[in-house]
């Protein structure tokens, strides 16, 4: 699978509500940041995206411009995603036009994130689906 193709399953199975965690390298030195919140290492990582897919669903995620590089053992995206979900706590409906970046290694044939960025100049990005204490932490 190439990266672009790891990226594109990435977003099917965000729309679907399927598990996330394993398309990120099982490492502690890896970073996701989210529209609200900064999650270090594989165990935050996972702990934070089994939350939110427990805590949202109706997701849509259109990509608008995905640009990958590929080289031999690291490769580097950025794309313009529309994203949209629902609470499943209240029902409150989200969308937001949203920026990604991100690297991605190889190992053992597979890509696997080893950091990931998705940011919004959206005003009002917290809800009880994806809020936060105010500092950007869980």
């Amino acid at each position: 699978m190439t990266a672009e193709a790891t990226i594109e399953a990435y977003y099917d199975a965000l729309r679907a509500g399927n598990p996330l965690s394993p398309f990120f390298a099982e490492s502690e030195s890896i970073v996701k940041f989210g529209i609200t919140e900064r999650l270090a290492g594989y165990e935050a990582i996972e702990a934070g995206l089994h939350e939110q897919t427990d805590r949202t669903d109706d997701w849509t995620v259109e990509s608008q411009q995905l640009r990958v590089t590929e080289r031999d053992s690291c490769a580097w995206f950025s794309d313009s995603v529309v994203m949209a979900w629902r609470s499943t706590e209240d029902g409150a409906y989200r969308e937001h036009e949203t920026r990604w970046s991100g690297t991605l290694e190889r190992r053992d044939d597979e890509w696997a994130f080893v950091g990931m960025h998705v940011s919004t100049a959206d005003a009002d990005t917290t809800d009880d689906s994806t809020a936060t204490d105010g500092t950007g932490e869980r």
